[in-house]
This record gives C-alpha cells, structure tokens and sequence, in this order.
C-alpha cells in the first residue's frame, strides 16, 4: 500500500508544477481558517474547550436510565453531555454554583450506585489554558530554533515550520467540525503533532539540500521513507482509536477510553494533514527554491 501511494504521490508531483501544487493546500488552510474564525466569533475560542479548560464537573455511574431521561431529569443544571462509556453512563456539567454543586453531588450520590464526581473550578481551568498555550507556543519556536540552526537558510527552514503550522491549523479546524474538545489530551495530541511533521519535512529538506543528484530523485527516494514512516504510524492510531472507542461493543466489561480516542483521532487527521503539506507545499517551495539557486549560480558564472 506505501508502495503504491508512494508511486501515485510521486507521480502527481512530477507531472504538475510548483504553483499547481499549491492549490489544495492552499484551500485546505483557507477553509481551516475559516472554520476557526467562525467558531471564535460564536464561542469565544477557536476551539470548543473541554472540562478541564472551562471548569464544571465530570459524573461516572452505574444506571439503566436513558440519556435522554438524565437530560430531562437535570436539565435544570448546566448540562453539556451525556454519554455511555461501556457498563457507566458520564454526565459532564458546566460551572455551577456551590449551592447547585452541592444539591447534585447528593441527588447522585443517593440514587445511583458507584458514583464517580470530578470537579475543576473555572479560575484553574483558565489556569490550565495559559499553561496550554504557552506549551504549544514555547514547543512551536523551540522547534523553529533548531530548525534554523539545522538549515542555516531562510527559504528552505520557512518551509518546514509553514508545514508544521498547518497541520496545528487544520487540526484544529478538524476539531472543531467533528466536535472534539480541546483537553489535556488533545493539547499533548497537538504537540505530538509538530514533532511528527518536522520528521517528515526535514527529512524531506535534508534529501533535496543536501544530497547529490537531481531534485526529482531526491524527492522521490524521500517520499518512499517519509509515506512509509507516516502510513506505518496512521496504522497504529487507526488501531489505538477503534480500541479506544468501540472495544465496548465487543466486551461489555470494557469502557470507551475518550482521553486515547481524542488523541488518536486528532493525529490520525493531523498527520493526513502533514501527507498534503508536507509533500506538497513543502516539495513545491524546495523546487521553487532549488531553482532560483541554481539560475543565480549559473548567472554568476556566465558573468
């Protein structure tokens, strides 16, 4: 299957030029964009928040009851979800007040059966969120450092952080279509994310800038590598999430694991993302940029 992506991949690429390349990446970001600001301008982020970032409080249980007779009977509380996680039922609720808090932990606590109750107040979630951002933040120019300091070259480094910063964007985006929130999970899925995109692209910039031969040769041998090391791991994931999320349906003694299954979900679109930029935004620059190079070598010895 590599292989064969591998050939059609290599393929397009050649038989298409450096602008041409451009455009569904190009549109892919731009609707990613578009999809973020639209959810900044109706939420008030640019991404919808889990628990642990807005405050409110998480209930596990052991109950017969349908979901939707837990959203009538506690629809006077700040309800957001509820769902079946294997033999327990979870109910998740926005902040409340103490007095609200205080009525639910007891009408729980007496009705149902091996009741779980996490709680996490607003003031240390927006904690949480300045923590978030400035991981990803600091992770991002830590990342553009050693890029820099690897190449030495401003075209050829851009590439590789531009790639990067659009998979983040277009994950993201992703998030938000299908309805996966931003939680300590997909926080660690998003910096798992810039790790793996700079694999591929300085493998990809390493192959063409530093090796003899021609570019499309280059490109080609690097596409073998970087599809097979990106397929092998969108495997692994694709198994991780179906384990993670449906494993229950199977075994009924088994839960849905929803920290495993946001992070897989996220890398598996990030790193499908990555495929895109990667080897056709990134290939598309470095073409572009080897060119150039060369045109001005040959000038200067014509002069």
């Amino acid at each position: 299957m590599n292989l064969s992506l591998t050939e059609q991949l290599d393929s397009f690429v050649r038989k298409h030029s450096d602008r041409q390349l451009l455009i569904l990446p190009v549109a892919t970001f731009l609707i990613a964009v578009l999809i973020i600001a639209f959810t900044s301008a109706t939420t008030g982020a640019p991404v919808k928040l889990g628990m642990e970032f807005k405050g409110g409080t998480m209930v596990s249980l052991n109950t017969d009851m349908p979901a939707d007779s837990l959203k009538e009977k506690y629809s006077t509380y700040p309800l957001t979800d509820v769902r079946q996680t294997g033999s327990r039922t979870v109910m998740q609720f926005g902040p409340m007040s103490t007095e609200e808090q205080q009525t639910l932990n007891k009408d729980v606590t007496d009705t149902y059966g091996s009741v779980e109750i996490r709680q996490i107040g607003p003031v240390y979630g927006k904690d949480l969120q300045k923590q978030a951002l400035k991981a990803v933040f600091f992770s991002f120019i830590g990342m553009s450092l050693i890029v820099f300091i690897i190449f030495r070259t401003f075209v050829p480094s851009a590439g590789v952080i531009l790639s990067a910063f659009c998979d983040i964007v277009i994950a993201i985006a992703f998030m938000n279509v299908v309805g996966v929130e931003l939680s300590l999970g997909t926080v660690a899925a998003l910096l798992m994310l810039i790790g793996y995109s700079v694999d591929s692209d300085i493998l990809l910039t390493t192959r063409v800038l530093k090796r003899r031969g021609e570019v499309g040769e280059n490109i080609t041998n690097a596409m073998g590598t970087g599809i097979t090391m990106t397929t092998t791991t969108l495997v692994a994931l694709f198994a991780m999430y179906l384990v993670s999320t449906y494993s229950y349906l199977i075994i009924p003694s088994f839960s849905q694991i929803n920290l495993l299954s946001d992070i897989s979900i996220v890398l598996i679109f990030g790193l499908i993302a990555d495929i895109m930029n990667t080897w056709l935004t990134n290939v598309s620059i470095l073409r572009w940029y080897v060119q150039k190079e060369g045109t001005k070598m040959a000038r200067r010895r014509r002069a």
